[in-house]
Formats: structure tokens, sequence, C-alpha cells
């Protein structure tokens, strides 16, 4: 997430691998007075870890309970909306996921795949759920799904699924990927977990820190994909970035005194505060220096900064905080020129003894350069660009032409702000960069 530089539709009914309206034989369980509920989609994707959770509490399996609980909350989608969301919604889940759970172990391909497995399963899975137990799994869930064992594109693809709720159809579309694609990696993920032996626990205290850090990086990529898309013809895919919000929230709920967590979360307010600036009415891309800061969401600035302040006197201060803190800077500013740059400067100088990198130190350069004159930042580029993981980076090439701009030079400018746009694969992005070369150009005309 680059402030420097300035660095998708809602959730619906989640996958079913039967025939689209197919109704279990045995009916969904009754419900005594349905009540209607303003967003069940909302309430779902809440319910969703929780349900998951449980039956992989109770029955071990956890693909097979995940597929469960997808089928369980289509069966939702299609009767709550006419029959009413009964009064115990997380109790019907679970009835109907176990009895889904059954029907896929008890069949022919079921016990041909699952010899081995057949028995953990075999005690009465019929059984509804004491309503009386209420223990919440969904943390473990959310460490399972991170597990070391997956790949980071995994990690994303199993957390949206089985802690955020959403089909596979729905995050393929948020990533731009086919379904089928979409699919075959959340597929492997969880064979990786069933092959790694992965115990469904908390990790233990010496582990659990490490593991933290890996669930707030999934977490914080899901954030960052939906604030600036990779690739397409959007700039933002806001559900990406609304999900790990909500799933951020949720996690802070857990573990309110954990203050990375809450960085984050501020982080991510902060920097979501200025979503509906970057666009304009036709997609383009707004640059900060260019945004209309009244169209920024105050409210969310507010809790951001609350947050913020709320974290920062315990002193155990780290990257995410203080990157949520250069996020409270550029949006306490009234303007650009009213922006404290010498502090931002401060704040990356302390981000990259923290947590070094050469993302974090191409970031530094526009700092530097907004502090010390674009020379200066040029310099610091110039050690950059021999940073093979900056190599074909389009904001390294953006990044060249601002400063270039900035010290006058509006030819190199030009053809760097071309360079960029070339290695970009977001549309909005490559607009953006085309035309601030072609207006350069068209001004040495002139």
């Amino acid at each position: 997430m680059t402030e420097a530089g300035e660095p998708r539709g809602a959730p619906g009914a989640p996958e079913r691998r039967g025939a689209p309206g197919a109704a279990d034989p045995r009916g969904a369980p009754e419900e005594a007075e349905p009540r209607e509920t303003p967003d069940i989609g909302e309430l779902l994707r809440e319910l969703a870890p929780q349900v998951t959770g449980a039956l992989v509490r109770r029955y071990g399996q956890f693909g097979a309970c995940e597929d469960a609980v997808q089928e369980a909350m289509l069966e939702a989608v299609s009767s709550w909306p006419t029959r009413g969301v009964p009064d115990n919604p997380k109790g019907w889940l679970l009835t109907v996921a176990s009895r889904r759970l059954i029907d896929e172990v008890r069949s022919e391909h079921a016990r041909r795949r699952r010899e081995q497995d057949h028995a953990t399963v075999t005690a009465p899975l019929e059984q509804t759920p004491e309503p009386g137990v209420d223990h919440d799994d969904s943390l473990t869930l959310l460490f399972l799904c991170c597990h070391p064992a997956l790949s980071g594109p995994s990690q994303i693809a199993l957390t949206l699924r089985a802690v955020g709720g959403l089909s596979t159809a729905q995050i393929a579309a948020a990533f731009l990927v086919p379904e089928a694609t979409m699919a075959q990696r959340i597929s492997r993920a969880k064979q990786a977990i069933k092959a790694s032996g992965a115990r469904f626990e908390l990790p233990g205290p010496a582990e659990r820190p490490a593991r933290l850090r890996i669930v707030s990086h999934v977490l914080y990529l899901i954030f960052n994909e939906g604030y600036t898309a990779t690739a397409g013809a959007s700039l933002t895919a806001p559900e990406l970035s609304g999900e790990a919000i909500r799933l951020t929230r949720w996690l802070h709920r857990l573990l309110p005194q954990d203050p990375e967590i809450t960085g984050l979360l501020a982080l991510m307010l902060l920097t979501d505060a200025r979503r509906g600036a970057r666009t304009g009415p036709d997609g383009s891309l707004i640059p900060l220096d260019e945004q209309d800061r009244s169209r920024w969401d105050r409210d969310r600035i507010a809790e951001g900064v609350a947050l913020l302040s709320a974290v920062l006197p315990a002193g155990q201060v780290g990257p995410y905080q203080v990157q949520a803190a250069i996020a409270a800077v550029h949006d306490e500013a009234e303007s650009m020129d009213a922006t404290d740059w010498p502090e931002i400067l401060g704040l990356y100088e302390l981000l990259e003894r923290l947590a070094p990198g050469p993302v974090v130190s191409l970031n530094r350069t526009v700092a530097v350069a907004m502090v010390h004159g674009p020379s200066a930042g040029l310099d610091l580029l110039g050690a950059l660009e021999s940073d093979r993981h900056l190599a074909g980076y389009h904001r390294l090439f953006a990044t060249r032409a601002h400063l270039l701009e900035m010290a006058g030079d509006a030819p190199a400018a030009a053809a760097s702000y071309r360079e960029a746009a070339r290695r970009t694969t977001s549309l909005p992005e490559r607009r953006y960069l085309a035309a601030r070369a072609a207006r350069l150009t068209g001004r040495q005309k002139a």
C-alpha cells in the first residue's frame, strides 16, 4: 500500500455442487416464528466461519465440511427470503450442513475417496448440534486457512471462501480469473492442508506470533488488491477491500490487545477513507494531489485515528501502526501543500528500520523529494534501480517520472510516464500515465 505514489460485486449466493434449486429431500430443519433480517448476505458471511469451525472441530475433514457449509448457505439464500430467517440461524446452518456432509460421505463415490477417513464421521452426524453449546472456532479456522504449508494465493482464496463466506465464483470474479481456475486453487489448498497433517487447533504460544503475522499479511494483501486492483478495467475492487476491513474488524474484536491488528485495522480505514475521491465519474484515476478532499470519508478517518491514538502510547510499535500513522498524516492535511512531509519522511525512515524492503524505500524517495527536493529523491531512486525486486515494476518508472517532472525535465519525465504506462496491467493507471506523458509532450511542442 503506497501513499507516495498512490497506489470487486457484493457477495451473493455461495456456490453449490448440486443442481441449482435442488432441495434436500428431507427438507430444511423447522424454524419457529421466522423473522426478517435486512441483510441475509451479511448475516451469512458473519456465520460462515462459526459454522465451518464447529463442523471441522466435530467431524474433521476440513474440505468436506467447508463444502457442506457452502451448500447450506445456498439453501439459506434460497429459502430465507421467503420463509424468513430462523430464530437460530447458526443452528439451522449447522443442521443443514451436517445433512449435506452425511449425503456426501454415504455416497458410493465418497466412500471410495474417503475410505480411510470414513470412520471419523460415522458418529451420529444427524444429531442436531446442542443449542447450549456456542463455542466459536472462527479464529482457529482463520489460522488454518493461513497455514504456512499454503502458498500466498491459496491462503487468500481459502480465507475469502471459508472465513469470508464468499463463493468460488465471487472470488474468481474479484481476481479476474476463470471460476475453474479459482476452484482448482481452493481444491489444491484443501489438499495441501490435509497432506500437511495440520490439526484444527490454535497455534501454541511459541508459534502464535509468527502465525498471526501470516494472518495479518493475508488480510493486508486482500485489502491492497481491493484498494488498487493489479489488473482490469476498474481501479478498485471494493468488495475485496470491504471484506478485508470486515474480517480485520472481526479479528480485532477477538484480539483487541494486539497492537499490530489494531494498527492494521486503522491503516485500512484511513486508506479506504479516500476511495470515493480516487476515481472520476468515468472511472479514471485521480491522484492524491488532485483529489477533492471533501469527498473523503471523515467517519472512517476519525475511527482510524482513534484506533491509532489508543495503540501508539503502548510503545509496541510495528509496521502496520507506522503505515497507519503515515496515512493519518495525509488524511488530516487540508491540502497537498499543507501535508507535513518532514513527519512522513521520519515515519518512512522508521518503517525502513522495522520492515525494510524495496517498496518501502521507493515510497521514501518521494517523501525525500518533497522535503529535500527532487534531485535528492532521484539520487535515492538511482540506487534502487538495480534492485531485482523492482525490475519491471511500473511504480518505479512512475516515481521517476514524477520526480523528473518536479525537476522540470519534461522530455525525460514523459518518457518515464510512457514506460510506466507500458508496464502496468491496470487500465485506469495506464490511461492516467499515458495522459501525463501526452500532456508533457504537448507542453514541449507548445
